[in-house]
């Protein structure tokens, strides 16, 4: 796989060379040769040579606590996290949603796991249930906004017992768009990608 499809190589790649990180990172190979020696950014040596390798996680570890933007190793997949506790829309949004090449969907049914999924997956857009079984969406949204590493994460509010103020409310708390249950798929599709700029 060439360089010249750019993305797709580094969204596939699991172990980079020292000079492939610091493109990646855009800074120089001697700072990354030094953050490697100074045990800053983990990895290993190649045995019986000098050359360092550094494994993916540790490098989108290292990028994410230097504030380096890790678009460059993901690939143009984005991430959905659909959080509601009724299996008929989750059912509904994972196979519409599902069958789109641009999207990998996670689901869960409860504020604890979607807390708990956020944090593994980072997605790029969580769609969020307002009433959820066990808390309201509007803590988990603020949750999210609160967590600094997932301040690019989109969020979409969906409910059906939303007034106008309160919607105002959860824009104000952080949610990017609103859509009203019961939703057409044509509008839910428009919504999600006009939130992730696709």
């Amino acid at each position: 796989m060439g360089k010249n499809n750019g993305t797709k190589s580094w969204a596939e790649k699991q172990v980079f060379t020292t000079g492939e990180a610091a493109e990646i990172c855009k800074v120089s190979q001697q700072t990354i040769i030094r953050c490697f020696d100074s045990g800053r950014l983990q990895g290993f040596r190649v045995p019986g040579s000098r050359f360092r390798r550094i494994p993916r996680g540790e490098l989108i570890r290292f990028m994410h606590a230097n504030d380096i933007p890790t678009e460059t190793l993901e690939s143009a997949v984005k991430r959905i996290l659909v959080v509601d506790d009724d299996p008929e829309i989750v059912e509904l949004m994972q196979d519409v949603l599902g069958r789109d090449e641009r999207f990998d969907v996670e689901c869960a049914s409860t504020g604890y796991d979607a807390g708990m999924l956020t944090q593994q997956l980072r997605p790029h857009l969580v769609l969020l249930d307002y009433m959820l079984p066990d808390i309201n969406g509007n803590l988990v949204c603020k949750r999210i906004r609160n967590t600094p590493e997932l301040a690019e994460t989109k969020i979409i509010i969906v409910s059906g017992v939303v007034n106008q103020e309160e919607i105002e409310d959860l824009k104000q708390m952080g949610a990017d768009a609103f859509i009203k249950k019961p939703f057409n798929l044509e509008q839910l599709r428009h919504t999600i990608e006009e939130t992730l700029g696709l």
